[in-house]
Parts: structure tokens; sequence; C-alpha cells
């Protein structure tokens, strides 16, 4: 019987432990929808307006030049993000009190002495606290147009992945871009990007060394310290 219930005991920490973590079972992949966006192909006008002049027929203004204005067009942000934030909390506090009753020298409570009714009290609290984080990402992901707002922005999609011999990493970027930010060499700054979706994160046997192991994730959810 002991045996069987240490068994027990066993098999429901490591379902417990499965459960609290996701990652064992399920590989961290890539989200989907940031797949690139293809080029509507223009469509022929039914009847010849007899016109030499075709606007349908790839027309680019000279001003513009080869900016990416259409759906489909590439473009490449820059990622330039460097966000650091600091916070430093402090509390102290501090409380004393006392009370004291002398005993009678005559009467029912004249054999108690004369500091066997004092009391006192004290409480103190010192709590400071200090975070400071840092996160800088640099590097260049090319996207494409995935939608043409009516307002002079777009909204772009793209993604890049490298895969190597110890697992795979990848970079996702989506976000809204004025069009008239976008450089002569398609190019556009990350910090220009509004409503800005960035995630960096891969799988394989460095990522995995630099999580927590499954049984001490478990216990640390347990331990109260």
């Amino acid at each position: 019987m002991p045996t069987r219930c240490f068994n027990r005991l066993v098999g429901a920490i490591l379902i417990a432990a499965i459960a609290a973590s996701p990652s064992i079972a399920a590989k961290a992949k890539p989200k989907p929808g940031f797949g690139p966006t293809l080029p509507v192909a223009p469509v022929a006008p039914a009847i010849a307006d007899g016109a030499i002049f075709q606007v349908a027929n790839g027309y680019t203004p000279l001003y513009e030049g080869t900016r990416a204005r259409a759906v489909g067009d590439p473009l490449t942000i820059v990622l330039v993000e460097n966000i650091t934030s600091s916070k430093t909390a402090a509390s102290k506090t501090g409380r004393n009190g006392g009370v004291g009753l002398v005993p009678p020298a005559t009467g029912p409570l004249a054999f108690a002495p004369p500091t066997s009714l004092m009391a006192s009290g004290s409480s103190n609290f010192d709590g400071k606290g200090n975070m400071t984080q840092q996160s800088v990402l640099g590097g260049e992901v090319s996207v494409t147009i995935a939608k043409l707002l009516g307002n002079g922005t777009a909204l772009v999609v793209g993604e890049k992945r490298l895969t190597l011999n110890q697992g795979e990493d990848w970079v996702q970027v989506s976000g809204i871009v004025r069009l008239n930010d976008i450089d002569e060499n398609n190019r556009i700054s990350s910090t220009q990007v509004a409503d800005a979706r960035i995630e960096y994160s891969g799988n394989g046997q460095v990522a995995r060394a630099s999580r927590e192991g499954w049984l001490q994730r478990f216990f640390n959810m347990l331990t109260p310290f």
C-alpha cells in the first residue's frame, strides 16, 4: 500500500507539472498570419476607351518613383528598439506605545509588584524596491503591404525565419506606416510604425537551456518563499 500511494503521488506531481508547463508538450512555433501578401493582378478594362494613356496598366507617377505604394509591395523595417524603464519605491513606518498601572499598596492586589501591570509595544517597517529593465532590438525585417487605408497609411505584415543547426529563430512584425515616411530605398524605422507588434522568439536546444526545468517550475509554484 505505501508503494502504491507513493506511485500515485509521483504521478499526480508529473501530471500537474506537465499541465503547468505547456511548452513541454507543444514546441514553440511562429504565429500564423505573417506570410507575404501577393499583389493583386490588374484587371484589364472590358472595352478600350481608345486613349494611349491607361492608368490601370501599371502607372506610377514620376515623383513617387519605385517606392512601395500598392498591396504586395515590399519594404524594409529597420528595428531600432531601445526601451529602458526604471522604478524605485520606499516605505518606512514606526509606532511605539505603552501602558502602565501601579497596583495599590494595600488590599487584595497588594501582593503584585509595581511592574507587573506595565506593558509596552513597538512596531517598525522599512521596505525598499528598485526595478530596472532595458530591452534592445536591432536588425532589419522585410515586410509587404497587406492593406491600404484611406488616409495615406498602410498595414504592413512580415516575418523573417532563421533555421540553424541548433533550432529556429524568427522575427514577426506588423503595424501601420505612413506611405510618405517610406524613403527612396523603401526603408522605414520601426519607431515610425504605429500599433507595432514585434515578436522575437525561437526554439531548439539553446532556447530550452535558458529555461528552468519543468520540475523546478512546479515546485516554485508551490513554495511560499
